[in-house]
């Protein structure tokens, strides 16, 4: 076997692997704990609430479906199943394209803004709390790492 069928190995490999566990776990822990306290704080989960970010910030207040899915790492019925309960109580709207009917819009209500805002007061406290003594600096060193693998930049963040 040559060496390019050899795994990777050597501590450049192992700090690789050591961080993404890492961060699994630190994922795993900070979504529960915002699950948790944005679902009995504001009645919604971690996953609304970046749906619901994610329009905020998108021109208009609204996004193509298919965007939404591609920031939100879903597939187009994942999008749609996430989608439901948000209009259902009035947090987000559906709209068409009126030049293509085949495009669907998902657009921020003001009731969904509202929401936002209190919630945002939440996630941030949680945030800060969990990131205990990180520096500003550490923050954007690490966003930029947390952004190449998850492929985003400033347009889709």
């Amino acid at each position: 076997m040559g060496t390019s069928d050899q795994p990777a190995t050597g501590h450049g490999a192992d700090a690789a692997l050591d961080f993404c566990v890492r961060m699994a776990r630190a994922q795993a822990v900070l979504g529960r704990r915002l699950d948790n306290t944005l679902g009995s704080v504001h009645g919604i989960g971690f996953g609304d609430y970046v749906l619901l970010h994610h329009l905020s910030r998108a021109a208009g207040g609204r996004l193509r479906r298919v965007d939404l899915a591609e920031r939100l790492a879903l597939t187009a019925s994942g999008v749609t199943r996430t989608l439901l309960p948000l209009e259902k109580i009035g947090l987000v709207a559906r709209q068409s394209d009126p030049r293509d009917a085949r495009v669907g819009y998902a657009v921020i209500t003001g009731a969904g803004q509202t929401l936002l805002g209190e919630a945002t007061t939440t996630a941030r406290g949680i945030c800060q709390e969990s990131l205990g003594g990180a520096t500003p600096g550490q923050l954007d060193a690490l966003g930029l790492v947390l952004g190449q693998i998850a492929g985003m930049n400033l347009s889709n963040s």
